[in-house]
């Protein structure tokens, strides 16, 4: 692997000797290079790999990727790039965003998100190292792995992938979302957004959400609707539901959302605006966006 040019290989392990088989002198290769080196998987393996560093993980950034990147649009500003723009030189990241667990609301964002990484790094000095178990996950995650990956690496070797395409991954998770249940809705311009969000307020409160995470969901409807204000044609509808013990909230708008690393970017310190999807990233457990012909939707998820 090339330390001087963007890499993201997947790694396909089928239990804990290959996984470890994988990782382990990925992460030892990078301290004997002296290049910083962070790895972001769920606790289970996060303990296999520290365990089997041994003092050598005193070295490295732990990070339990099933707290940090619960929602995989919070991943790359939050985790990789938060990681690579700390340090001037090459990085080493492992980066494990999807386990058997996810929920299927969860695993289009996931695909998503890791199509996004090769965007996101493209010309920056870092390697991403993506495990992906091949014994509890479905051959259709696989299949993306490869086509969001351009090598791939088992315990026969690394190959490159002839199924590379992460536009096209994007593309096909832009589906349409699930109906959604019965839901309150209020239509709002300029005039209500104040209203929008004490209508939110309300109904999050009535929901059992819990206080701190009701302001959460406040900022998030305000930032959504100020949005759809400025850049969705100057209004659009909020829609608020719960299911499946999450409180969810919509806006639809007809704007267009060109950038598909908006809300994934870090923003500088000094740039004006351009933090509200950022900051929604990083306020909800999960984050879907649907885009149309007429316009653009957004949903949210917070835990109750």
């Amino acid at each position: 692997m090339d330390a001087g040019a963007f890499s993201h290989p997947a790694l396909f392990y089928r239990d804990e000797s290959t996984y470890l088989a994988g990782t382990v002198p990925f992460v030892l290769d990078g301290l004997a290079a002296g290049e910083p080196v962070a790895v972001a998987v769920p606790e289970r393996n996060l303990a296999r790999i520290e365990n089997a560093l041994g003092d050598a993980a005193g070295e490295i950034l732990l990070i339990d990727m099933g707290d940090a990147g619960r929602n995989p649009g919070r991943i790359i500003p939050g985790v990789l790039r938060a990681f690579a723009d700390a340090h001037p030189g090459p990085v080493r990241i492992i980066g494990e965003p999807i386990w058997a667990g996810r929920s299927e609301d969860e695993y289009p964002a996931c695909a998503q998100h890791e199509a996004l990484i090769n965007a996101a790094f493209a010309g920056r000095k870092a390697t991403i190292l993506c495990p992906y178990d091949t014994t509890s996950l479905a051959a259709s995650v696989l299949a993306d792995a490869e086509a969001t990956h351009p090598l791939l690496i088992d315990d026969t070797g690394e190959t490159l992938s002839e199924r590379y395409a992460p536009d096209d991954i994007v593309a096909a998770y832009n589906a349409p979302l699930t109906p959604a249940p019965a839901a309150v809705t209020m239509a709002f311009t300029l005039g209500e957004l104040s209203k929008a969000r004490h209508f939110a307020f309300d109904f999050a409160t009535d929901a059992g959400l819990p206080g701190d995470r009701v302001q959460d969901l406040v900022l998030a409807v305000g930032e959504l609707t100020g949005n759809s204000v400025q850049h969705g044609g100057g209004g659009g509808e909020l829609r608020l539901w719960t299911d499946g013990g999450h409180l969810v909230c919509e806006v639809e708008d007809a704007g267009h959302l060109a950038d598909l690393l908006a809300g994934r970017r870090p923003v500088p310190l000094n740039q004006v605006g351009g933090r509200g999807l950022l900051l929604v990233n990083h306020i909800a457990d999960l984050v879907r966006t649907y885009r149309t012909a007429r316009g653009t939707i957004t949903r949210v998820h917070l835990r109750l």
